[in-house]
Order: C-alpha cells, then sequence, then structure tokens
C-alpha cells in the first residue's frame, strides 16, 4: 500500500524537494506525501536515526530520498547543505520549513534561554534555510516555499515563545512574497491547529489527556485534525495547481481559530465530519489511542 494522495500520480516527478524535521510528525508525512508523488524528497533534521528511519520507509514504497543531519539555526551548516544539494540535485524545486519546536510556560516563567531557542527554532531556522535556497536555487529558476505555522490567532497562552515566532514567520512569508515574485517564487505558509500527530509524544502523557479532549471540544468541526489534512494542503500549495497564490496564510484548524466567544451559540458534536486519512504509515501516540478508544477524541 502507498500514500493515497488527492492529487495526480507524478505530479513532481523529476522535481527536488527539501523537508525541514522530515524525521516524524507532519514532515514525515508531508515527505511521504511528495515522494509518493514522483518527487525525489531531501530530508533535513537533527536527528540521524529519525531521518534514516523514514528514509527507509520511502525507499522501501518504491520512492526516492536523501538526507542530511543539519540544525537549521546554524548559518554556516545550512549554507554548506544547501550547496551540497545544489550540487547533487542542480535545482531546488521546492522547500518545507517544518522543523521547530517548543514547550509549554506561561510568559512569567520563561527565561531568556528558552525564548531565544523557541524564536531560533520556529522563526530563525526557516529564515535561514528559506535565504539560502532562494539565493542558491530558486533566485536563477523559481520555485515554491510553505512554511510550516501555527494557530497563533488571537495570541498563544502557554506558548507566547512559539506564539511570537510563528507570527514572524507569517510576516517574512508575505514579505519573501513581495521580494521574490519577480524571480517566480511563491512563499506561502499554513498554520494547524490540533494535528494528532507523533509530535504528541514529546509532551506529558498526563497533560495531554487533560487538555486534547477539551481542544476538541472548543473546534467547530468537533475533531482534531490528521496529518494527511495538513500534508493535504502544503503539496497542493507546492503544486502547480497553486501558481497563482502567494503570500497566504492557510489555517488548517477546523475552524479553531474563528475564536467564538459568544454566549449566544456554543459548538455541538459535529456527527458528519469525515477525516482524510491518506497516509497509510501514520502513527498515533499511545495517549491518543487510549483517548479515541474512550470515545473521548
Amino acid at each position: 500500500m502507498r500514500y493515497q494522495s488527492q492529487l495526480r500520480s507524478g505530479s513532481f516527478s523529476e522535481q527536488t524537494y527539501i523537508v525541514t524535521g522530515g524525521g516524524s510528525g507532519i514532515g514525515r508525512c508531508i515527505a511521504h506525501e511528495l515522494a509518493s508523488l514522483g518527487a525525489h524528497v531531501v530530508l533535513i533534521g537533527r536527528k540521524l536515526d529519525k531521518l534514516e528511519r523514514v528514509a527507509g520507509e520511502i525507499n522501501n514504497d518504491g520512492g526516492e530520498c536523501s538526507l542530511f543531519s543539519l540544525d537549521i539555526r546554524d548559518e554556516e551548516g545550512v549554507q554548506e547543505t544547501v550547496g551540497q544539494i545544489v550540487q547533487a540535485r542542480g535545482q531546488i524545486h521546492g522547500l518545507v520549513n517544518n522543523a521547530g519546536g517548543q514547550f509549554p510556560s506561561p510568559l512569567e516563567q520563561i527565561n531568556t534561554k528558552g525564548f531565544d531557542a523557541v524564536v531560533r527554532s520556529n522563526l530563525l531556522g526557516g529564515f535561514l534555510m528559506s535565504r539560502e535556497v532562494f539565493v542558491q536555487s530558486m533566485k536563477q529558476h523559481g520555485g515554491s516555499i510553505v512554511n510550516i505555522t501555527a494557530d497563533n490567532a488571537g495570541g498563544m497562552p502557554m506558548m507566547g515563545h512559539s506564539g511570537a515566532a510563528r507570527a514572524g514567520m507569517e510576516n517574512i512569508t508575505e514579505t519573501a512574497a513581495l521580494e521574490w515574485a519577480p524571480f517566480g517564487v511563491r512563499v506561502n505558509a499554513v498554520a494547524p491547529g490540533y494535528i494528532l500527530s507523533s509530535g504528541f509524544d514529546t509532551y506529558d502523557p498526563k497533560f495531554l489527556r487533560e487538555l486534547l479532549p477539551g481542544f476538541r471540544d472548543s473546534i467547530p468541526l468537533y475533531r482534531l485534525g490528521e496529518e494527511a489534512e495538513v500534508s493535504g494542503a502544503v503539496c497542493f500549495l507546492l503544486s502547480d495547481a497553486a501558481n497563482y497564490i502567494t503570500g497566504q496564510t492557510l489555517r488548517i484548524d477546523g475552524g479553531s481559530s474563528l475564536k467564538h466567544h459568544s454566549p449566544l451559540w456554543q459548538p455541538q458534536a459535529a456527527n458528519n465530519s469525515k477525516r482524510f486519512n491518506g497516509f497509510h504509515r501514520k502513527r498515533r501516540p499511545q495517549v491518543v489511542e487510549e483517548l479515541e478508544a474512550e470515545g473521548k477524541l
């Protein structure tokens, strides 16, 4: 069985796409979908073992990929790695800035080191990757960039450092879209809401058991999203079908960013909300499987 993409088979044949944070979660899913559509996928991440595991999956499914262990916050490392990719592949057709991370904390308890680490991961790294891919390839050939941000509409309580970085990334998306349009480069962003991703494995299961059902209850579509539902939007924005779309942020959040606070209306269970589960290798964190079995997700 292979990835069940909604895009036409071969949509990205003979093209090269970089996916940062490709060793797990949403990045892993995006890498699989791109490979299933014919792309050569370049996996980038800090942990080599994770990248090798995903590369093995893609190769076993008949796809094509390569990998680089890289800290995207390292400017010289980014420059060198992008140069190696251009030398090996000739051209970079697309970049997905997915790598990032954060930790829950109220603003008053975030120190300088923690704030800086999150901003560098979620903002600086994406900027460096975008700049080098543009300078070393896309300025000459054109291309498409998709930045993965987060639902930061109306603030991000307990994630203020991440919200600041994500808002910055959305602004860089708009600025780059303007500055690089003359070179045939499109730059867009995707802002996922609450997604059932293996990224949940980085959080305390007890913390998630308390919070996840509440997340679902606050979403108009009354469910958390799937990794494939984010990947589908990313691949569409990278595709030729989106050639007239640039500088936009697409929210994949089941309507949660609408921030419905009216006392006259409260969300209700959505009986006909359908999931898209195109990712044949999806993984559920243990706490998510338990909550789903209990009917709480």
